[in-house]
């Protein structure tokens, strides 16, 4: 017993780009079920008449239970009424495999010199025009896989990328030996160029990727190149760090110079004496040094300059230099310091007071309140009665 209707559906893989339905010239009231990702044409006596999304629909067609079988006996049991249905798959099917089948020929852009290389990668594409697919590309074949589809686009990818992978390389102007790098935005110009020759056939290239570029490693000119290439960076390289080594050795003397200096500091205030007391101790220990009272006379340091040592360490020096030099001269002419014993400033010759810090200059033969200098032997300053140190 015939069926009166029949439920035509597509439930197959995504490698399948259209599958046509194997029942044909069916009965009026036939169920059409059309998946979410899919799209049905309704051919009928060889036009497409209808295109169906998402959903359920009932077919109308010119063949009708009991008298169709009927009128069929007029043509050998073979309705004239003929109706199919083509399911295309609309989802955006990935990692299409592509690659060029021979080399592509180029002068490369930064260097001048001729090379040939090859590349391969994925695509992404997606059925845009299911009417336009069919009516241009798949005829009245049953079945439209991504192989089959690729056989149908072969020729045009290798005629076609190789040319576009001359073209961009030469107008974007990447180096052969950089262009691992670039692959993403060599890959979008390459896709942007090789759009059109897909929606010829509604067919939308969504995603092109060169994964691979196979280079000629071990040509003797290739080699040469990409030596000179590496080599000029290595250079830059090396005199960057060159530079940084440089930056860092400045950097460590002048922190080793602020520690020795703080260091130094550290150790006057612990053991108890100022800048102009260590001056004065290098004066008398380098005149110390010399066996002559004639050579320290050559020296050009004055008497004055000893006796105004003072201090923890001045006082010891200046007093032994004085008894060293009784001998040679009888002056008893006092001298203030050199330095103030507060600050370690440079102090003018008859300064009372000190210009710095304001601390009162101490001489041995000088009031130590106002720094007159005594003239004589006394109890009391004469000019503002300050009792005298003995």
């Amino acid at each position: 017993m015939s069926k009166i209707a029949d439920i035509i559906k597509y439930e197959g893989d995504n490698a399948t780009f259209v599958w046509k339905h194997p029942c044909e010239d069916f009965n009026s009231l036939t169920q059409l079920v059309v998946h979410e990702t899919q799209e049905a044409i309704f051919f009928m006596n060889g036009q497409a008449l209808d295109l169906f999304g998402p959903g359920r629909y009932t077919l109308e067609t010119q063949n009708i239970p009991l008298i169709g079988k009927a009128l069929n006996r007029t043509t050998g049991d073979e309705t004239p009424f003929h109706c199919e249905v083509y399911f295309i798959n609309k989802t955006e099917q990935m990692a299409v495999k592509w690659g060029t089948d021979s080399k592509v020929q180029y002068v490369e852009p930064t260097y001048g010199f001729p090379i040939s290389i090859g590349a391969s990668g994925d695509m992404a594409l997606r059925v845009s025009d299911s009417r336009k697919l069919l009516v241009k590309l798949v005829g009245t074949e049953n079945l439209l896989t991504q192989n089959k589809l690729l056989s149908y686009f072969r020729s045009i990818l290798m005629t076609r990328v190789k040319t576009y992978i001359a073209q961009v390389m030469k107008s974007n102007a990447i180096n052969i030996f950089e262009i691992d790098q670039n692959l993403t935005s060599f890959s979008e110009s390459i896709k942007q160029l090789l759009i059109p020759n897909f929606e010829d056939y509604g067919i939308v290239l969504e995603k092109f990727f060169v994964t691979t570029i196979v280079k000629p490693d071990g040509e003797r000119q290739y080699e040469k190149f990409k030596e000179l290439h590496f080599r000029q960076y290595a250079d830059i390289a090396e005199a960057k760090l060159r530079q940084q080594v440089d930056i860092i050795e400045a950097e460590t003397e002048a922190k080793k110079t602020i520690i020795e200096s703080k260091a130094l500091a550290e150790k006057r205030a612990t053991e108890g004496y100022t800048y102009g007391q260590e001056r004065g101790f290098d004066v008398a220990e380098k005149v110390a040094e010399n066996e002559a009272v004639g050579e320290f006379t050559n020296m050009g340091v004055g008497f004055g300059t000893m006796a105004g040592v003072g201090g923890a360490v001045g006082g010891m020096v200046g007093g032994a230099m004085h008894d060293a030099l009784g001998s040679v001269t009888n002056t008893s002419a006092p001298s203030i310091q050199n330095f103030c014993e507060n600050c370690g400033a440079k102090l003018n010759a008859d300064a009372a007071f000190c210009e710095e810090c304001g601390s009162p200059v101490q001489t041995k033969n000088g009031c130590k309140n106002c720094g007159y200098i005594f003239e004589r032997q006394g109890k009391f300053c004469p000019k503002c009665g300050t009792k005298r140190e003995v």
